[in-house]
């Protein structure tokens, strides 16, 4: 007698189909994006990076245009990595495509990893030394515990 099973999404069945990585313009995070479009390759998954643009209510209220600082950013950060793709085209071909999420940066890279359905999330580790003591993205990612985390120093 065979069991039927349901299409559900699973993480990690016969390795990952889709590797996330965090990036938002930090040497640290193009490192991270590097390393995740590494592993996409070798694994054949697909490569998601994701910049989360920062929400900041008191610097709106000041009368900053923060949210079109960021689309810059975005739009920066898009053309930088298809400039980057087409010059290793033919020796390092990865599947991989963009996507834009608001919010902090925590909360921002939890909901993409589970809207795109990752399997592994790739992010920089921190340049800020306040992280040490309070705690860094990278860290609170590992303890939510819901996926396989690489930090790339």
């Amino acid at each position: 007698m065979t069991e039927h099973h349901s299409h559900q999404f699973e993480r990690g069945t016969d390795g990952p189909k889709v590797i996330l990585a965090g990036v938002d313009g930090s040497e640290s995070s193009l490192r991270a994006a590097s390393y995740a479009a590494g592993l996409a390759r070798r694994q054949r998954a697909l490569l998601t990076l994701v910049y989360v643009q920062p929400v900041m209510a008191g610097g709106a209220a000041l009368g900053v245009p923060v949210a079109e600082t960021t689309d810059q950013i975005a739009e920066e950060l898009v053309r930088d990595i298809q400039e980057a793709a087409e010059q290793v085209k033919g020796i390092f071909d990865v599947r991989w495509e963009f996507h834009t999420f608001r919010g902090d940066p925590y909360n921002g890279l939890v909901s993409a990893a589970e809207q795109l359905k990752a399997d592994a999330v790739v992010v920089g580790a921190s340049e800020q030394a306040g992280h040490r003591i309070v705690g860094s993205v990278a860290i609170r990612l590992v303890k939510a515990g819901r996926w396989p985390v690489t930090v790339v120093p």
